[in-house]
Formats: C-alpha cells, sequence, structure tokens
C-alpha cells in the first residue's frame, strides 16, 4: 500500500463560517481606556489606548490569582496574619489566626474582591508580601505583559501599580485556562465553608445573572484608577474578553463592557470543520475496478471563525487500497488550515474493510485490462512467425563443395 502513496488525492475543502455579512459598526464605547479580544485567533476587535498604562485598582488581584494557582493546592490551607485596612477597603473581616482553604481564600479575593484574602494568599504563597509581589512582577515579564508592574496583591494605588487594557485581557486568557478560575468568576454568590465562621459572598460584578452570556471576569475601583471592569461572555462556543478602564461610574462601566462583548459574540462563529460521519474520499480497490472504499475522519473538530470567514481543508490519501485493510485503518491524513496556518491533523480512516484479493481476481483482473488481450496475441503472434521461419530454415538443402 505505502507504493500506492504516489498517488495522491488532494481534495480542497472550503468550510464557511456562515455566509458574509455587513461589517457591524464599532460598539460606543466612553472609556478612555478599552480592549475587546477573541483569544483563540488573538483578533482585537476594538482597541483605544490599548497599550497605555494606568493605575487598574482590584484587577491587580488577577495576577495575585493566577501566581496562586500556579503555586498552591486548592485544598492548602493558610492562617490569616490580620489585616488592618482602611473602612473603605473590600474585606471578609478575616481575624488574625483563621484558617482557610485557598480554594475559599481565592473565591473571596475574585468575588467580593477581599483584600484581607488577597494578603493571606501572599504571604501564604510567598511568606511576605514583598516576596509576593517579586512574583508577580516575574509572571509578568514571562506573560509578556510589557505595560504591566505591581507593587502590592491587592491594587491600592501607587505609581509602581498600574497595567494596561491589552495586558488585563492577555492576563486573563491565561487564567481562563484553569477551571476553577472560570468557575469561580461566574459565580453571582458563593458560600466560604472554612474560616472560624461560614460566609456569605456577593459577586461584585453585577452583570453576573443578568446576562446569561456573560461569564467574568473582576471588577476594581479607586479614586485614581476610576471603575475598572475585565469581562468575558461566551455563547454558542464562542469566548470573547473585554477591558474597560477608567469608567466615570459603575453604570457607565457597565454599558461599556456590555457593548463590547455583544459586539464580539456577534464577530464569530464556531463551526465544524471536520466530521467524523462525513465522506471526505473514496480510493479505487485495487484488482476490483468496480468497488470503491469510503474515507472519514477519525475525529470531530470544530474552529472559532469570522463570520464569513473560511477553513480550508485538505484531504491527503492515497487513490488505490489493495487489501486486506480492516475497517477504521489510517489510511492517510485530514488538514485543516484557518488563515494559512494548520490548525489540526486529524487521521483519515477507512469506513469499511478493503477484502483481501484472490489469485484467481488478480489473474481476471490482469487479463480483462485494455491491451493484455492484444499483448498476448502479439506475443504468440509473433512466437509463430520466428518458428516458422526456423522451421524454414531447417528445410532448406545445404549447399555441397
Amino acid at each position: 500500500m505505502n507504493a500506492l502513496r504516489a498517488a495522491v488525492v488532494a481534495v480542497a475543502l472550503a468550510v464557511a463560517a456562515a455566509a458574509p455579512a455587513a461589517i457591524a459598526a464599532p460598539p460606543k464605547v466612553g472609556a478612555p481606556q478599552a480592549v475587546l479580544v477573541e483569544p483563540l485567533s488573538g483578533d482585537v476587535l476594538f482597541a483605544r489606548a490599548a497599550d497605555r498604562e494606568r493605575p487598574v485598582a482590584s484587577a491587580t488581584k488577577l495576577m495575585t490569582a493566577l501566581v496562586v494557582l500556579e503555586r498552591a493546592e486548592l485544598d492548602d490551607v493558610y492562617t490569616s496574619p490580620g489585616y488592618d485596612g482602611a473602612a473603605v477597603e473590600s474585606t471578609i473581616d478575616l481575624k488574625a489566626g483563621e484558617r482557610l482553604t485557598v480554594s475559599d481564600l481565592l473565591t473571596a479575593l475574585l468575588l467580593e474582591s477581599a483584600n484581607d484574602a488577597a494578603v493571606t494568599l501572599a504571604e501564604g504563597v510567598a511568606g511576605s508580601r514583598a516576596e509576593f509581589v517579586e512574583l508577580m512582577n516575574e509572571r509578568a515579564d514571562r506573560l509578556g505583559l510589557r505595560h504591566t508592574h505591581f507593587a502590592n496583591p491587592i491594587g491600592l494605588d501607587s505609581p509602581e501599580n498600574y497595567s494596561s487594557a491589552a495586558d488585563l485581557a492577555t492576563l486573563t486568557v491565561r487564567l481562563r485556562r484553569d477551571a476553577f478560575f472560570r468557575r469561580a468568576v461566574d459565580r453571582p454568590r458563593a458560600q466560604l465553608t472554612s474560616g472560624a465562621e461560614p460566609r456569605e459572598l456577593e459577586n461584585s460584578n453585577d452583570l453576573l445573572g443578568g446576562q446569561a452570556f456573560v461569564n467574568g471576569v473582576k471588577t476594581g475601583h479607586t479614586n485614581l484608577a476610576g471603575y475598572v471592569l475585565v469581562g468575558s461572555a461566551s455563547r454558542g462556543g464562542v469566548t470573547v474578553i473585554s477591558t474597560v478602564l477608567g469608567a466615570p461610574s459603575k453604570a457607565a462601566r457597565d454599558a461599556d463592557t456590555l457593548a463590547l462583548l455583544r459586539y464580539g459574540l456577534r464577530q464569530f462563529r464556531r463551526v465544524t470543520v471536520v466530521d467524523p460521519n462525513r465522506v471526505v474520499a473514496r480510493a479505487d480497490v485495487k484488482y476490483r475496478e468496480e468497488d470503491r472504499t469510503e474515507l472519514v475522519p477519525a475525529a470531530r473538530r470544530a474552529r472559532v471563525l469570522r463570520v464569513g470567514e473560511r477553513a480550508r481543508v485538505t484531504v491527503s490519501a492515497p487513490a488505490v487500497l489493495e487489501g486486506p485493510i480492516p475497517q477504521g485503518a489510517r489510511v492517510g491524513t485530514v488538514i485543516v488550515r484557518v488563515r494559512g496556518r494548520v490548525t489540526d491533523r486529524v487521521p483519515l480512516l477507512t469506513a469499511q474493510p478493503v477484502p483481501k484479493v484472490s489469485w484467481l481476481e488478480r489473474a481476471v483482473d490482469f487479463m480483462v485490462k485494455p491491451g493484455t488481450l492484444a499483448g498476448l496475441a502479439g506475443l504468440v503472434l509473433a512466437g509463430a512467425v520466428a518458428g516458422t521461419a526456423i522451421r524454414r530454415r531447417r528445410r532448406q538443402p545445404k549447399a555441397h563443395t
């Protein structure tokens, strides 16, 4: 069969996301800095001063969460050192010496934006706030956040604590790979079971619960930062992430976020580009001209595409197969390209077994091939002529001298 791979079937299939639609007008956003991205493609759908550095308030806690998630276990238990914050700060009133699980502390960090939970996590992971801040900045550097620097794990205003709309979106893309994080930021409320007493929490992100497609992520507010919201939304297998910085009010922040998220979700569709139930090629069966074997992908693949965008699917398979080959044997590859980049390679399988061909079928196939009989007749005729010539030479009388 390998020798037959020179006969390659290259079939180009165009998979459309949807019928091309008119380009929608960009959303109206009042915030001085904002960005909207689709994480799988990396497409930036909206950007306003997205790299400008500014205070980001409690959106800082997104990096606090990432460092903790990467360095601690959710069932680890940390002891609160006690936190003496200002009256306006958000806390869950942890007492010095209280012991809580990391999962509960992260939930308080992300929903209530609790500063005492942030400090407990920082000291539990690194031993001190200063050491933890170093970890935050090291992680920001590795993540490529070029317009970000941290001075504390909380987000208190400081000239050395800043980020940008684009950097916060990049950080959120990374965080959303974590299942615990995705669940936590998508909860309107939660109950903590560790600690000295049960605690009921309300998510500071008012968009959760009111809008079914909104599933995160983190609010923030200080006098210098203004109103901040890193948002995310998912619908139909499509997710988009937004950042709004410096909004003048909570209402304006929420309105900008909803406008961005709705706009982003309208720009993309999740499309099945490879379907194991769809025959994508057929191969002839050697020695059986009337038979063909169907070839199908081994698995389903879906891709998020812009409305009107197409994926290119190429099927590489032998033109002829020789049995015996069982059903489900790999005989080729389905390759998916989006924007010229290979995104998937899926094995191509036989949908039916290719039977073994007997020696009699091979002989019959050889005999009935076009030109085979004519060739044999020619050989027979040539042999007869040669034999006649030899016999004639033998009959000629020899000359005597």
